[in-house]
């Protein structure tokens, strides 16, 4: 019997009786490591830059032989399900996927399949725990599929051309009338606008290129180009012009494209589904587009691959994880994506079948030496109050919450930042966290509403109330934070608290990303901790060439080593100003359908997160400069 496989909201006063013996449905069989005690410490001891093992990392045929089922063991748990009667559309040492009609899932599973009405909402799950042959038990980590669940995961990332709405008439202030932005922090006055937070307002900062973000961040000045490294991407679906847009967004900004071979991708598009429910292939192409400029753009020497999950669920994420470790297809992997832990969705938000199978994935990265950076989301501390006017949040939350995979102890959790740069070269000149309030131009012109502004982007980041503290966050994470939940409880244990780095993300320090997937190719501004990840994996990339193409695995221990030195930059926030924000701008969109698209932005005021000094829950250890790159050259 599989404990808990029937879920708690499946009570007998929700039950409607059985779903209908033909009634398809489908289904993943997770499948454990039969050493998952050695995998588990063997993942920590070649992470640990103080421990003799550290380094020391498997190749991917000698960790797939050592840590995951036999084949013998995949054979027999295929027979099973097929003497069900259930298709079996995919298998690997990992994970078994199915299809399949009720009657069926009853025979393979030991129990049937009822409806419950639940929250007005006609679910399916299992009447009772699943029951499956003890000649299998001891390969099975768990089922999901049977029980009704809809995906929280999301792309991490948005346009500014969806920031405001017109307000108002052009001829009722004297602000500019076509997009009009800074070149540096505070280069062009605002000449016109009401009064906001401060005697003097100044446009906000252009849209980045890479090379002001290379700049920025030491990585010009550290002469590496992330050569001999390899970086992965997972997202969902795939664009059927990436290298294409790749190549031509590089040549516009000045940058070299992809050499021959330097860019491959891993898709199967026959393979797709869950399109509807995941945004569809074209919502996840200016995630795709993001994530590959950004690579490029900040490691222009190192190996690209693209792996496309085949949907935007649990399963099919998994499995393009699996894939690039099973395979070693890189030394580092990026993911622009996240869920959220808990929802009023179908499912109730992640399950802790999932979370096994992937940190099982985690691990083995880890022995191979594959890191993986998630990006921390865009609503703050995830809360309903931020959910209310948040312009990427998810409104199924149901308490405040750190999004999965990103706060998994088992990955780096790279939350966002707001950059100033002090010329158009893109010399450093300071950060802040990723954090705004909106307030738009009033009917008159003559005033921002509201003042102070609403809540509208956000980093990631908060205590888990699921995940311990890690080893490496002792001594470095105040207890203040490791202690209290982000419901304001206290917890006796101390809890992982993320993110753990942060890099520019804010939708207002945004920048150029460039495609077309069957369209014109065009470029707009995009924000998010979507343009985090990859950065910071581009950069990880530039530090594995530093390190002699010596790759870090999972990079944590070595991260929270380093913690309040000079190689990260400390971001706090600004302090306040008679208790209004210190920082803003006026985001100018110019001329919309005759009126103007304006607003008045502060910076630096995450939902329930704060950047204060040393570690903090909006920006973890802070965003590295030339100094972590530097430290590790030879």
């Amino acid at each position: 019997m599989l404990a808990a496989s029937h879920p708690a909201w499946a009570t007998a006063a929700a039950d409607k009786g059985a779903l209908p013996a033909t009634a398809q449905s489908s289904a993943t069989v997770y499948l454990t490591s039969p050493n998952a005690a050695a995998l588990a410490k063997r993942a920590a001891e070649v992470s640990d830059p103080n421990s003799p093992y550290y380094g020391q990392f498997y190749s991917d045929t000698l960790a797939k032989k050592l840590y995951l089922p036999s084949q013998q063991q995949v054979t027999d748990v295929v027979t099973w399900l097929t003497k069900a009667g259930l298709k079996v559309t995919s298998s690997t040492q990992h994970q078994v996927d199915v299809t399949g009609n009720a009657a069926q899932m009853k025979a393979a599973f030991g129990t049937q399949l009822n409806q419950y009405k639940v929250k007005n909402q006609l679910l399916h799950a299992p009447a009772g725990n699943l029951v499956i042959p003890a000649s299998v038990a001891s390969t099975v980590l768990g089922v999901t599929g049977l029980t009704s669940s809809t995906s929280t995961v999301k792309p991490d990332y948005v346009p500014v051309s969806d920031v405001t709405k017109a307000t108002t008439k052009a001829d009722k202030t004297g602000l500019a009338t076509t997009p009009t932005c800074s070149t540096s922090w505070d280069q062009k006055k605002a000449v016109g606008a009401p009064y906001g937070y401060t005697a003097s307002t100044y446009y906000d900062e252009c849209s980045f290129q890479p090379s002001q973000l290379r700049q920025a961040y030491g990585i010009t000045q550290s002469g590496l180009t992330g050569k001999g490294a390899t970086i992965a991407i997972v997202d969902a679906y795939g664009s059927s012009t990436m290298l294409a847009d790749a190549n031509k967004y590089a040549v516009n900004h000045g940058d070299k494209p992809f050499a021959k071979g330097q860019y491959t991708e891993d898709v199967t598009p026959s393979q797709w589904n869950s399109l509807t429910a995941c945004q569809g292939a074209a919502g996840w192409a200016p995630e795709e587009a993001l994530d590959v400029e950004m690579s490029h753009g900040l490691a222009p020497g190192a190996n690209v691959v693209y792996v496309g999950a085949n949907s935007c669920n649990d399963n099919d994420l998994s499995a393009a994880l699996a894939n690039i470790v099973d395979n070693h297809l890189a030394d580092i992997v990026s993911n622009s994506w996240s869920g959220l832990m808990y929802s009023n969705q179908a499912g109730d938000g992640e399950s802790a079948t999932s979370i096994a199978a992937y940190e099982q994935i985690f691990e083995q990265g880890a022995v191979e030496g594959v890191g993986f950076d998630f990006s921390a989301g865009d609503c703050g501390d995830n809360s309903p109050g931020a959910a209310a006017t948040g312009v990427n949040c998810d409104p199924s939350t149901t308490k405040a919450q750190a999004g999965y995979p990103s706060s998994d102890p088992l990955v780096t959790d790279v939350g966002g930042t707001a950059l100033a740069v002090s010329d158009k070269k893109g010399d450093y000149k300071f950060e802040t966290d990723m954090g705004t309030l909106m307030s738009n131009l009033n009917a008159k012109g003559n005033g921002w509403n509201p003042l102070p502004g609403s809540f509208f982007f956000g980093g990631g980041g908060g205590t888990s109330d699921y995940f311990a503290q890690p080893y490496y966050q002792k001594g470095i994470v105040p207890s203040a934070l490791s202690h209290t939940l982000m419901t304001g409880a206290t917890s006796t244990t101390a809890q992982r608290v993320t993110p753990d780095v942060a890099m520019n993300g804010d939708l207002f320090t945004s920048v150029w990303v460039g495609f077309s997937d069957g369209n014109p190719y065009s470029e707009g501004g995009y924000g998010g901790t979507s343009v985090s990840s990859p950065e910071f994996t581009a950069l990880q990339a530039d530090a594995i060439q530093a390190r002699g193409d010596r790759a870090f695995g999972f990079a944590n221990p070595e991260i929270y080593d380093r913690a309040g030195t000079k190689d990260f930059h400390d971001v706090v926030n600004k302090t306040a100003v008679n208790g209004l924000p210190p920082l803003s701008a006026v985001f100018d969109n110019g001329l919309v359908n005759g009126s103007l698209n304006a607003s008045l932005v502060a910076f630096g005021r995450d939902y329930g997160l704060v950047a204060t000094p040393g570690f903090d829950n909006a920006t973890g250890v802070g965003s590295p400069d030339e100094a972590y790159l530097n430290s590790f050259k030879k």
